[in-house]
């Protein structure tokens, strides 16, 4: 039986030269054994895997970018799976667009935990500044659950470019000396420093900026799982924090000066001395006093999140890093639906955070919308795109996966019940409508929907950025800003 010995777990470029060597020679996959350098192999032993000069063929360029990544899995079978699928896209050019084979569903699982492990590895590293022979350094500890070193390491390189640093992880470290990136073996825990006098700062600044109101703890511990607390020095507040969050609020809430006879404060009334306009609505000052309704709301939206976290309505779930659900207040009366989560979104889990999320930010400052105060969703909860190089490009929710998502829409505004919800393009529309709509037609009415509430219907802010000629997109911004005025004064006139 053939055996391939690669240089090291993640060895993409060791993988790929066999593989595609194999695949020319007609070497089924099933009869070659992969094994990496001093881990063992085949105990029965093998003959080495003949490797032709440089076999002729191509395959999509998706394939080798998830390829790339699979590799760094910690999935032993994934050098076979990898070699199984190129052995059939020589016949099948277009087999990973058939979410439906098993063989593709696996890949895409083994892609999806290498980009999610990518990502907390860029959001937890935390440096710490220590002295060599050399000067200052930074040094950084992590537990990756996948052979991500060297893969994450160019992100690394070109957000601290002139900083010397090193990560160090169990099985492999990695060093930057601001010209040169270098590997070493594993290290242990003790290696890297515990603290630096800056951690203290942050701390404090961490504990003032800590918001109880709105602590979610499934949520928070969804997105920092407890295994990287150990690394982050603000952590070692939390359990503190969380304890005395229910004091906190309740000294908030006593704090806050009510009408009486309204049984609301000013802001919820929209008194012109109040700045902005608050979208949540009136809160009973006999309801205040444990914020009941709120937390209910919270818990219901919480839980829509929890259960969207695993779906699997539409292919979507298969590339796209995680669920991107909605956020902000449980009470809105004014709920945001645009097309879907692009990039930036993709990788953060955050609606609207990307380009067209900041002119979506400027566009509502400008119309007198507190963004906090409205409830911001897409109508597709996953990032469908189309890799070129290292680019994932947008690409538009068909029919049928607009139709997959309209439950968790629906259930999304059962919860939050707003008195005016917002289709941002015609995506939006197309699902809040159940049928095709024509913004130019639709734009700046408002449409009864079958609860009684109202939809209004407008572009999506990425359409203002398509928009080459400046003059052009700057009247387009201010017809997007003119809408959006005229949907905060309809929730005004509401009530």
């Amino acid at each position: 039986m053939p055996t391939v010995t690669l240089a090291h777990r993640d060895d993409f470029d060791g993988w790929r030269i066999a593989a595609r060597s194999l695949v020319a020679n007609g070497t089924p996959p099933s009869a070659v054994t992969w094994t990496v350098a001093g881990e063992g192999g085949d105990l029965l032993g093998g003959d080495a895997a003949p490797v032709a000069g440089n076999p002729s063929f191509t395959v999509p360029k998706a394939f080798i970018d998830m390829a790339r990544r699979v590799v760094c899995n910690v999935e032993p079978e994934r050098f076979a799976l990898l070699h199984a699928a190129l052995a059939q896209l020589r016949t099948r050019p277009k087999l990973l667009d058939d979410q439906a084979d098993p063989l593709v569903q696996r890949l895409y699982r083994l892609d999806k935990g290498v980009r999610r492990d990518v990502h907390k590895m860029r959001a937890f590293v935390r440096f710490r500044e220590v002295e060599d022979e050399a000067g200052e350094r930074f040094a950084a500890w992590f537990e990756p659950e996948h052979h991500i070193v060297r893969l994450n390491s160019g992100f690394f390189v070109r957000r601290f470019a002139q900083m010397r640093w090193s990560i160090l992880t169990p099985l492999l470290c990695v060093h930057w000396d601001t010209a040169e990136l270098s590997f070493t073996s594993g290290a242990l825990r003790g290696d890297a420093p515990e603290g630096d006098p800056i951690e203290a700062v942050w701390k404090t600044y961490y504990s003032h900026i800590f918001n109880p109101a709105r602590l979610k703890v499934n949520a928070m511990t969804k997105e920092m799982p407890k295994k990287y607390w150990k690394n982050l020095p603000e952590a070692a507040l939390i359990p503190d924090l969380i304890a005395g969050a229910g004091e906190r609020v309740q000294a908030m809430i006593d704090t806050v000066p009510r009408d009486v006879s309204e049984g609301r404060h000013p802001r919820e009334r929209g008194d012109p001395e109040s700045p902005g306009l608050d979208l949540t609505g009136a809160i009973p000052a006999t309801e205040s006093a444990t914020l009941g309704p709120r937390l209910r709301g919270d818990d219901e939206i919480d839980a829509l999140r929890t259960e969207a976290a695993a779906c699997t309505r539409c292919p979507l779930y298969g590339p796209a890093t995680q669920t991107v659900f909605g956020e902000g207040p449980p009470t809105a009366r004014l709920m945001f639906v645009g097309e879907q989560p692009g990039d930036q979104e993709d990788l953060a889990g955050k609606p609207f955070i990307g380009p067209a999320g900041q002119v979506f930010d400027r566009a509502l400052a400008a119309a007198g919308i507190d963004r906090t105060r409205a409830y911001v969703t897409n109508a597709v909860k996953h990032f469908k795109f189309e890799a070129r190089g290292k680019r994932r490009i947008h690409s538009k929710p068909g029919t049928g996966e607009i139709e997959a998502c309209k439950w968790w829409i629906d259930q999304e505004r059962a919860a939050i019940k707003p008195a005016v919800t917002v289709a941002l393009g015609a995506t939006a529309a197309r699902s809040l409508t159940g049928k095709t709509v024509t913004i130019s037609r639709e734009r700046g009415r408002a449409i009864t929907l079958a609860d009684g509430s109202e939809l209004w219907i407008t572009v999506h802010p990425s359409f203002l950025l398509r928009i080459e000629d400046r003059a052009a997109a700057d009247l387009e911004y201010d017809r997007f800003v003119a809408d959006l005025t005229a949907i905060r004064e309809r929730v005004a006139a509401l009530g």
